[in-house]
C-alpha cells in the first residue's frame, strides 16, 4: 500500500511539473500575427518576440504572471477574450509599450488594478466586459491610457460607477457599458468624457427598478452628435430617460433587443415629440401590441428622415392593426428600412403614405412577384422620389415583372433583387432611363440577354451559372462575376468604361496581357481563386502585375492566385513560382542547345581530323572486315605472294629501285653461300598495287600477302603521311596475334632515333628499342655484309616455313 500511494504521489508531481511548465504556439503567420486561440491553454505560452498580434481567446488561462509577456515590446494586439482569468500579476503588461488593443472581456477577474495600465500609454482600445467586478476599482484606473480611443466595460456584477472612475479619458470614439444591474450613479460619472462618439448602453435593470438612475445615466452621454444606441428593454415603464435624451436634442437613437408595447411606443412618441430626431434604428424587436398607436397622431415628427427596421416580430400578426392610421409618421421619412421582418407585402394604400421616400430596403423577406407588384402599386410611379429599392432575399421568380413594375420609377438608380429566384432572362426589359447600378447576384442565371440595359454603370451577376458574357454596355465601370462558371474574361471591348472588374472563383485558366489591353480604363481586377494553368507567360505576366509593371493592379493581392496545373506546381502560388528556362524557352534552349553542340562537334571533328582519328577508325573498320573476310577464307599460308612488302617514302623511291630491288629480285652469283639464292619477290606500292581500290584495301591486301614488311626509315619516312598510315596500319597488322614482332624489319637508311617515330605508335617505337634494325653504311665495302642480312632476315621466316 505504501509502495501504491508513493506511486501516485509521484505521479502528482510529475503531473504538476508538466502543468507548470509553458509550452510554445507556432500558430504565426507572415505578418505576425500569432493565433493561439481554442488550443487549450492553461498558461500563456511562449511566441516570437517580434509578434504583433497576440490572440489566446478560448483558452484555459487562469494567471497572467510578470514575466509571461516580457520582451514583446512590439506588440499591438494582445486577446485575452474567455479565459478563466481571475489574476493579473500588477506589472504583466509592463514590457508593452506599444500595445494598442487589450481585450481582457469574458473572464473571471473580480477588481481591476489601476497598476496593470501604468505603461500602456499607446492604448487605443481597452475591452473589460463580462468580468465579475462590481465597481472599476481605486481611482483612476485610466489616468495614463490618455490615448484610449474605443472603452468597453460592465457586465452582470457591476453596481456602482462613481464620479472620477473615467478620470484621465479625455475623448471616446466609442463607450459601451454594460450596467443591467447598475445600482448607484454618481451623476457626471460618464459627463466628463468629450467628445464622446457611439454610446452603447445595456440598462435593463435599471429602467425595471430605478428610472432617475437610468436617467442620469443617459442624459451623461446625450450630444446632438452622439449616437446612442440602448440595449436589453423593456419599454413598458415610464419613457422620462427619452425625454431627457431629447432635451439634449441627441438626433440617432437605436433599440437593440427591444420588447414594446402600444402604450410604449405612444409613450416614446409623445415624449420625442417636435424633437431634432433624425433616424430611429430598431434591431431586433418584438411588438406585444396591436399596433394601435393612433393617440400619437398629434404629435411631430417631421425630422425623422430614416427608420431603420430588422429582425421585427409581431406576437398578435391576424390582430394587428393597419399601418393606415401612421401617416403622421410615414410621410416624413426619405429611408425606410424592414429587414428580415416576414413582411409578405406592404399595401399599396400604405405605400401611397410616403410621399418623400427616396430609399426603400425590403430585403430578406417574404415579397413574391405578385405581392411586390401590389407593393409597388403595379408600377404607376407612386413612389415618384425613390432612388433605391432593395428587394434581395424575396420570392421573386420573373426578372421581366420586375423590370416592368420599376420602369416608371423616373428617378430610380439602384435596384438590388439579388438572392432571389430568377433562372432566365428574358430577351427584352424595360428599365427606367436613370439606373445605374443593377444586382442579380445569387440566382439562378445561366444565360444573359440584352435584357440588361446600356446604361448601367455597375453591374453585379455574382454567384449565378453562367457560362460567358457577351453583352455591350457602354457606360459599364464596374462589372461582378465571381462565383460563376466562366472559362475566359468578357472580351474587353464591349466595355470601353470599365474600370474594376471581379471574376474571382471562377473556372479561369488564365488571361494574358492582351486580354487586359481590350480594357482600355481598366484600374482593378480581382480574378484569384481560380485554376489556373501556370504556364510561362501567365506566370511571368502576373508576377509582373503583382510587383506593378502593369496598369492593371491585382487588387486581391498574390495568395489568391493559386497554380491548379501542373500537377507539380498544384497549390502553389502563382506569384512565387520559379520555371526553368527549359520549360518557359524551349525552342530557345534546344535551338541554343542544338548550336552549342554543333559548335562542339565541329571542334571534336576538327581535333579528330587534327589527330587523324577518322582515319585510324576507317582503317581499324577495314581491317577488322579484312580479318573477318580473312578467317572465311583460305588460310594466310595459301595467299602469300611476296617475300616483303616494302614501305618506303616517295623522295626513297631511288634508292629502292637502284639499290633494293636489284639486290634482292635479279638472280645473283654464288657469294660464298651453299646454295645460289633465290631471287626474292617485293611488292611495291608503284608497281603491285592495283589501280581503282582504295589505297587501304591495297595496303592491307600487300601486307596480307606478304611474308614480312620491310620499312626504309628515314626523316622523309617520318614526314610521309602515307608512310605514316603504312605505319599506323601495321600497329594492327603486325601485332594483331597472327604474326609475330619479327614480321617487320627495319632498315634505315639515315641515322634516326626512336624518338622521331610519332608517339602514337607505341607499339613501333617499343620495337625498335627491342629490335635490332639494319642501318645502310655509309662505307661501300660494308654494302655487301648489309644485303646479306637483309637476305638472310628475309628467308628465315621462309625456311621456318619449309620446316
Amino acid at each position: 500500500m505504501e509502495l501504491l500511494t508513493n506511486l501516485y504521489l509521484l505521479l502528482f508531481l510529475s503531473f504538476a511539473m508538466c502543468r507548470g511548465q509553458r509550452s510554445s504556439c507556432d500558430r504565426c503567420d507572415p505578418r505576425l500575427a500569432c493565433n493561439c486561440s481554442h488550443a487549450g491553454y492553461a498558461l500563456v505560452p511562449r511566441v516570437t518576440d517580434r509578434a504583433l498580434t497576440f490572440d489566446l481567446s478560448f483558452n484555459d488561462i487562469a494567471v497572467v504572471t510578470g514575466g509571461d509577456l516580457t520582451g514583446h515590446e512590439k506588440l499591438l494586439i494582445l486577446i485575452l477574450h474567455r479565459n478563466r482569468l481571475s489574476e493579473i500579476h500588477p506589472s504583466a503588461f509592463d514590457s508593452l509599450w506599444s500595445l494598442e488593443r487589450l481585450d481582457l472581456s469574458d473572464n473571471q477577474l473580480t477588481a481591476i488594478n489601476r497598476r496593470w495600465f501604468s505603461k500602456l500609454g499607446a492604448l487605443q482600445e481597452l475591452n473589460l466586459l463580462l468580468n465579475p467586478y462590481s465597481c472599476l476599482g481605486t481611482r483612476p484606473v485610466l489616468q495614463r491610457l490618455v490615448r484610449l480611443r474605443r472603452l468597453m466595460f460592465g457586465g452582470p456584477a457591476l453596481e456602482e460607477l462613481r464620479r472620477g472612475d473615467l478620470s484621465g479619458v479625455s475623448q471616446l470614439e466609442e463607450l459601451t457599458v454594460q450596467a443591467n444591474n447598475l445600482r448607484r450613479y454618481e451623476s457626471g460619472a460618464l459627463a466628463d468624457v468629450w467628445p464622446l462618439g457611439r454610446v452603447t448602453l445595456s440598462l435593463h435593470g435599471p429602467f425595471l427598478t430605478n428610472i432617475a438612475l437610468a436617467s442620469d445615466v443617459i442624459g451623461d452621454v446625450s450630444y446632438p452628435e452622439t449616437p446612442i444606441i440602448l440595449k436589453d428593454l423593456h419599454l413598458n415603464q415610464s419613457v422620462q430617460p427619452f425625454r431627457e435624451m431629447a432635451s439634449r436634442r441627441v438626433r440617432k437613437i437605436t433599440f437593440c433587443n427591444l420588447s414594446v408595447s402600444d402604450k410604449g411606443i405612444v409613450d416614446f412618441l409623445e415624449a420625442v415629440d417636435g424633437e431634432p430626431i433624425t433616424s430611429l434604428f430598431m434591431d431586433g424587436v418584438t411588438l406585444i401590441g396591436e399596433g394601435r398607436w393612433e393617440k400619437a397622431s398629434l404629435t411631430d415628427h417631421k425630422n425623422i428622415d430614416e427608420f431603420f427596421l430588422r429582425n421585427v416580430v409581431v406576437l398578435n400578426v391576424f390582430q394587428f392593426s393597419s399601418l393606415l392610421q401612421l401617416g403622421f409618421l410615414l410621410q416624413y421619412p426619405r429611408k425606410v428600412s424592414i429587414i428580415n421582418s416576414q413582411v409578405f407585402v406592404m399595401p399599396c394604400a400604405t405605400t401611397y403614405l410616403l410621399l418623400n421616400l427616396q430609399y426603400l430596403d425590403l430585403s430578406d423577406n417574404l415579397l413574391t412577384d405578385l405581392t411586390l407588384t401590389e407593393t409597388l402599386c403595379n408600377g404607376d410611379g407612386t413612389l415618384k422620389d425613390l432612388r433605391v429599392l432593395n428587394v434581395s432575399g424575396n420570392a421573386l421568380k420573373s426578372l421581366s415583372t420586375v423590370s416592368g413594375l420599376v420602369t416608371d420609377l423616373s428617378k430610380l438608380t439602384h435596384l438590388d433583387v439579388s438572392r432571389n429566384g430568377f433562372i432566365s432572362m428574358p430577351g427584352g426589359c424595360s428599365w427606367p432611363s436613370t439606373l445605374r447600378y443593377l444586382n442579380i447576384s445569387w440566382a439562378k442565371l445561366t444565360t444573359i440577354s440584352p435584357c440588361l440595359p446600356e446604361t448601367l454603370e455597375v453591374l453585379d451577376l455574382s454567384n449565378n451559372d453562367l457560362k460567358a458574357f457577351i453583352l455591350i454596355l457602354p457606360s459599364l465601370r464596374e462589372l461582378h462575376l465571381s462565383g460563376n462558371k466562366l472559362l475566359s474574361l468578357p472580351p474587353g471591348w464591349m466595355f470601353p468604361n470599365l474600370q474594376t472588374l471581379t471574376i474571382q472563383s471562377n473556372t479561369l485558366n488564365m488571361f494574358t496581357r492582351s486580354d487586359l489591353q481590350a480594357y482600355r480604363r481598366l484600374q482593378d481586377l480581382w480574378a484569384g481563386q481560380n485554376k489556373f494553368v501556370c504556364s510561362c507567360d501567365f506566370v511571368y505576366f502576373l508576377q509582373s502585375a503583382i510587383k506593378g509593371g502593369e496598369d492593371v493592379h491585382l487588387s486581391d493581392g498574390e495568395e489568391a492566385y493559386v497554380c491548379d496545373s501542373p500537377l507539380y506546381l498544384q497549390g502553389e502560388p502563382a506569384g512565387r513560382v520559379r520555371l526553368s528556362v527549359v520549360v518557359c524557352r524551349r525552342v530557345l534552349f534546344v535551338s541554343v542547345s542544338c548550336v552549342v553542340a554543333l559548335i562542339i562537334g565541329v571542334l571534336v571533328c576538327v581535333l579528330l581530323w587534327r589527330l587523324h582519328a577518322f582515319w585510324y577508325l576507317r582503317m581499324m573498320w577495314a581491317w577488322l572486315k579484312a580479318k573477318r573476310s580473312s578467317r572465311r577464307r583460305q588460310p594466310r599460308e595459301e595467299l602469300l605472294s611476296y617475300d616483303a612488302f616494302v614501305s618506303y617514302s616517295e623522295r626513297d623511291a631511288s634508292w629502292v629501285e637502284n639499290f633494293l630491288v636489284p639486290e634482292l629480285e635479279e638472280p645473283r652469283e654464288n657469294d660464298g653461300d651453299s646454295l645460289n639464292p633465290r631471287p626474292l619477290t617485293l611488292c611495291l606500292h608503284k608497281r603491285d598495287f592495283l589501280p581503282g581500290h582504295w589505297i587501304v584495301d591495297n595496303i592491307m591486301s600487300a601486307m596480307e600477302r606478304s611474308r614480312r614488311t620491310v620499312f626504309i626509315l628515314s626523316e622523309n619516312f617520318v614526314q610521309s603521311e602515307w608512310c605514316r598510315y603504312e605505319l599506323d596500319f601495321s600497329h594492327f597488322q603486325l601485332f594483331d596475334g597472327e604474326t609475330g614482332s619479327d614480321a617487320a624489319i627495319l632498315i634505315l637508311l639515315e641515322p634516326l632515333s626512336k624518338d622521331d617515330i610519332p608517339k602514337r605508335f607505341c607499339k613501333l617505337r617499343k620495337l625498335m628499342s627491342s629490335t635490332t634494325y639494319l642501318e645502310w653504311p655509309r662505307e661501300e665495302e660494308r654494302s655487301g655484309e648489309f644485303w646479306r642480312k637483309v637476305r638472310s632476315a628475309l628467308r628465315d621466316e621462309e625456311e621456318e616455313e619449309e620446316g
